[in-house]
C-alpha cells in the first residue's frame, strides 16, 4: 500500500538518511556507517520525543520511531497505562519494519500484541494517549493492515493507512 506524502510534525529536525531495514542498510547505531552511530539520544521533553517518534512513524521510519519511543517506555513507571501505550507503539513500529521487509506473518504477530496492549490501556481507562485517534479507533485500524501488500522500495515508505498524531496536530 502506498501512502501519499505526509506532512512533517517536526520539519526543523532532519530525518535520518535512510529508514533502517535489517540486512539492507548499515545498522544505525552499531555500524560506523549507520545514520545514528555514536549519537547520544537525549530527550529534551517527553512530549517532543513522542512527537519525534510520531513524525518518524508517519514518514515510514519505523525502526527509528521504535528507538524514539523506547526511551519513553523505559522512563515510564512499571505497570502503568503509559508504559503499555508506549509498548504498543513500539510493537506497531516493529510491525511496520516487518511489513516493509515483506514479512506479513511476523508483522501480524506484532500488531496483534500491540492491539492487546491498547485494549489493556482502554480497559484501565483514565490515560490520555495524546493521539487524535481514540484507542478503540487505533485498534480497529490496526486490524485493517493484514491485507496490505509489501512495498517494493528501499526508500522510507509508510505502510499504514493511519497516522500517529498528538492532539491538535492535523
Amino acid at each position: 500500500m502506498h501512502i501519499e506524502t505526509r506532512t512533517r510534525l517536526m520539519p526543523d529536525r532532519a530525518l535520518p538518511r535512510y529508514a533502517y531495514l535489517p540486512g539492507k542498510f548499515a545498522h544505525p547505531v552499531r555500524d560506523p556507517a549507520g545514520h545514528s552511530f555514536q549519537s547520544d539520544p537525549e530527550i529534551t521533553s517527553s512530549y517532543e520525543e513522542f512527537v519525534w517518534g510520531a513524525d518518524l512513524f508517519n514518514q515510514g521510519y519505523y525502526w527509528e520511531a521504535h528507538e524514539a519511543w523506547e526511551l519513553l517506555w523505559q522512563q515510564a513507571g512499571q505497570a502503568t497505562s503509559e508504559r503499555l501505550f508506549y509498548k504498543a507503539l513500539i510493537l506497531l513500529a516493529a510491525a511496520g519494519v516487518k511489513l516493509r521487509e515483506g514479512k506479513p506473518r511476523p508483522a501480524s504477530r506484532h500488531y496483534g500484541r500491540a492491539a492487546a496492549h491498547l485494549r489493556a490501556v482502554q480497559e484501565r481507562g483514565g490515560y490520555e494517549t495524546g493521539l487524535t485517534l481514540t484507542v478503540a479507533e487505533l485498534i480497529e485500524q490496526i486490524g485493517q493492515i493484514a491485507s496490505a501488500a509489501p512495498p517494493r522500495s528501499d526508500e522510507p515508505q509508510a505502510v499504514f493507512s493511519f497516522l500517529v498524531l498528538p492532539s491538535g496536530q492535523l
